[in-house]
């Protein structure tokens, strides 16, 4: 559905996006992760063919971007980072509008619509004005429009952002709803639990670089140690100086945290029981702790 190769792109002296090679198949929910600065959201532009990259290859859903970027956007469903719903008219008629404008006869969106809004639950509120809908509403919503053509592809922006944990909970649910129906997906998350539960395979992106790729449960079983003890608390620094090194394969400070990965946290636990001063969390690595490894714990602008 999705065969990029060789893409760059430049602003000025900066090379945002630097010879990207990627491929997504047909049914593949794929996530592309990345700190902030990495060059996801210009490589969102580039698929989507709203910007021209300055050298590779792009096509999307067997049509070549950007030479017929209009053709291939007709194919595909796109929810933004930001709602932009249509605040003068009410969820039914967001539906209605959007529909046309993928060239859809008048009878053929209204047959989708109490389809999409039982999809997105939101039946209840068919004629409901934007402003009286909650932020998770309108995610679901616009989830709910980006599918209204029945298109090849999804792309999704940090569909979740900003969301408590039941709205989450429930795109979450709509999504493996679309999974399961066959929909290809490329997903853009912060939340890299969000993208170890619904990913099949994600590519991690840094410096306008893939630097790794593959299923989430091969990258965590493949770059990291099965168990982390975050150890906290004071007497923290001492007990680095003198345990540290003996019962972690590998540790890091982070401010007034010390993460130990290890294969035996039994022997990190045993260690810590000694030092009642001390606090610990012990749990199996994660994908959060890939991704922290291969791009850095620094803030990114």
């Amino acid at each position: 559905m999705l065969n990029v190769r060789g893409l760059t792109k430049k602003y000025g002296d900066t090379e945002v996006v630097r010879g990207l090679d990627l491929t997504v198949r047909r049914g593949e929910c794929f996530g592309l992760l990345g700190p902030n600065g990495a060059g996801k959201t210009t490589t969102l532009r580039l698929l989507l063919g709203l910007i021209e990259p300055d050298s590779g290859s792009i096509e999307l859903a067997g049509i070549p971007v950007p030479q017929r970027a209009r053709e291939a956007r007709m194919k595909i469903g796109v929810v933004p980072q930001m709602d932009n719903l249509d605040p003068d008219f009410s969820v039914r008629e967001n539906l209605l509008a959007y529909g046309r404008y993928f060239g859809m006869s008048k009878a053929a969106v209204a047959a989708r619509v109490p389809g999409l809004l039982e999809f997105a639950g939101l039946a209840s509120k068919a004629d409901a004005p934007i402003a009286q809908l909650s932020g998770g509403m309108k995610r679901r919503l616009t989830l709910a429009r980006a599918l209204v053509h029945d298109p090849d592809i999804l792309f999704l922006d940090e569909p979740t952002t900003g969301l408590d944990p039941q709205a989450r909970h429930l795109i979450w649910q709509g999504l493996r709803r679309l999974i399961a129906e066959g929909k290809t997906i490329v997903l853009t998350t912060h939340f890299m639990d969000e993208a170890e539960r619904l990913t099949d395979r994600l590519a991690i992106l840094d410096h306008g670089r893939i630097v790794v790729e593959g299923a989430p449960r091969a990258l965590i079983e493949s770059h990291i140690e099965p168990a982390v003890v975050e150890v906290f608390g004071e007497g923290v620094a001492d007990w680095t100086r003198h345990h540290a090194s003996k019962v972690c394969q590998r540790f890091e400070n982070v401010g007034e945290t010390l993460f130990c990965y290890t294969r035996n946290a039994d022997s990190v636990i045993a260690t810590l029981q000694a030092t009642p001063a001390l606090r610990y969390v012990h749990r199996p690595s994660n994908l959060e702790d890939v991704f922290l490894k291969l791009t850095g714990r620094d803030l990114r602008d």
